[in-house]
């Protein structure tokens, strides 16, 4: 008698030799099966929102735009019922930016607290940090991060156990300028360690849109500036003497070399008759001509506007036909008051030349001495008197000067740029070098404009190249050839 086959453990047979129910067997697998389609859809969702969101952050211009889909994004990646976003302003104020309730959801008890909330803060600022208003029209107390981190406890507390609420920072630059809010009513809701990466993901989101925003922002007010800085750089150019004008029997040469794009320094030749001033007077005149040489203490715009003054307020003055110490007189009273509110104080060496006679008549504000040579002795000496800073006090007063000019003198005026041009080595040209360099150029028989490209070269050389100006420099070369 043949035994019974024994059923192997693995057998795909019941005892009864029938196979396997699939009912029992299949129902586990496409339960398992739908459940890790329906992960690989929810990732794939989320993908796609924080791809959207991703999108939004470099398309859109606006930072407003990006704001307002912040809290629908947060919402939707974590599956709440909706998402707040809350910012902090710039004035201090905590504002309430964007709130978003997902379809059938109502959030009108978020938004009411929240926005109470908001306002409790403002009017009980902490007790540890005192309200401190900057300014007299100042409208509401500044707010500090020790307040809006409180939020999250307050707003839990005013929805009670019915919401449950999660807040993570918006930080810029390591500083809290907001909070991203999720809720949920539903009680069986849970804060994973995925939905707190996901919430805290789009706040990193939102706080590079704020970045690039105030960085856009920053750079547009730079070219709002830089566009000033060149109008007004343009405007010193056209106020500064576009060529020196025809002087009976003196060759001149000048310039000013700014170290920023607005200077300080100021020269200038002027007419001391209104006829002089006519466009179509182009000749050399045989009439009185006023060269004036000036350093505003300062830099930058704020120099430059004074400059400006002192060139229309010194040109009118010149025409009332004074002397040299009158007109630096009636100068420093018209513009001290200017010059005590703005801080600043001015130099001036004005002088006067009459073709006529060959008189320099000059009076000296506490400006860099002229270097005078004289080529009949060859030698070099100082034209100086004395006088205060105009704009130092409003009685100040001047001496008139004068020296008898021949055939072959030099006369330069300077800005203390050339003098204090500075090496490497932290060395000064100082008026030695300015004196040295002078004396050979009117030695090897230099006319004005050779001097003048002589001393530029010297200082430049002295400097090295490639070494930043950190002073404006201003040289008038004036020399009598007849």
């Amino acid at each position: 008698m043949t035994a019974a086959p024994i059923p192997h453990p693995n057998s795909s047979h019941n005892a009864n030799g029938v196979g396997p129910n699939s009912a029992t067997e299949e129902t586990p697998v496409s339960a398992l099966k739908e459940l890790v389609a329906k992960l690989h859809r929810e990732q794939n969702r989320i993908q796609n929102l924080l791809s959207s969101l991703g999108f939004a952050l470099r398309s859109f211009n606006n930072l407003n735009q990006f704001l307002e889909i912040v809290p629908l994004m947060v919402a939707r990646v974590t599956d709440a019922d909706g998402g707040a976003l809350v910012l902090l302003k710039p004035n201090g104020e905590i504002h309430l930016e964007q709130l978003h309730c997902q379809e059938g959801h109502a959030c009108q008890d978020i938004r009411q607290a929240l926005e109470n909330v908001i306002k409790q803060a403002e009017v009980n600022p902490p007790q540890s940090s005192p309200v401190e208003l900057n300014t007299v029209d100042s409208v509401s107390p500044t707010l500090n991060w020790e307040t809006i981190a409180s939020l999250d406890e307050q707003l839990q507390a005013y929805l009670g156990n019915e919401v449950q609420l999660f807040g993570t920072p918006i930080l810029v630059k390591n500083e809290e300028r907001g909070r991203l809010y999720v809720f949920s009513r539903d009680l069986d809701y849970g804060w994973t360690a995925t939905r707190k990466k996901l919430v805290q993901l789009v706040a990193d989101q939102t706080a590079v849109a704020i970045a690039n925003n105030e960085l856009a922002s920053e750079l547009r007010q730079k070219e709002r500036l830089d566009r000033e800085l060149e109008i007004a750089s343009e405007i010193q150019d056209h106020l500064l003497p576009g060529e020196c004008p025809q002087i009976e029997g003196v060759e001149l040469a000048a310039s000013c070399k700014t170290a920023n794009r607005v200077g300080g320094d100021y020269y200038d030749f002027i007419p001391t008759t209104y006829d002089q001033f006519h466009p179509e007077n182009t000749q050399a005149v045989s009439s009185p001509w006023s060269i004036v040489i000036g350093d505003v203490m300062g830099k930058g715009v704020p120099a430059g506007l004074i400059m400006t003054m002192t060139r229309g307020m010194l040109r009118a003055e010149v025409l009332n036909r004074h002397s040299p110490a009158k007109i630096l007189r009636h100068l420093n009273r018209v513009m001290y008051a200017d010059l005590e509110n703005a801080h600043r104080f001015l130099t001036m060496f004005y002088s006067e030349y009459d073709p006529k006679t060959h008189l320099l008549s000059f009076t000296n504000a506490a400006h860099n001495p002229p270097l005078f040579w004289q080529a009949k002795s060859q030698s070099i000496s100082k034209l100086d008197t004395w006088g205060m800073l105009i704009g130092l006090e409003i009685d100040s007063q001047y001496e008139d000067g004068s020296v008898q000019l021949d055939k072959g003198d030099t006369v330069i005026f300077y800005t203390d740029g050339l003098t204090e041009a500075m090496n490497a080595e932290g060395q000064q040209f100082n008026e030695t070098g300015l004196t040295k360099a002078f004396e050979w150029a009117c030695q090897e028989g230099f006319n004005a404009q050779q001097i003048h490209d002589h001393l530029f070269q010297a200082v430049q050389q002295f400097v090295g190249k490639g070494h930043r100006r950190h002073d404006d420099m201003t040289l008038v070369v004036m020399q009598v050839t007849e």
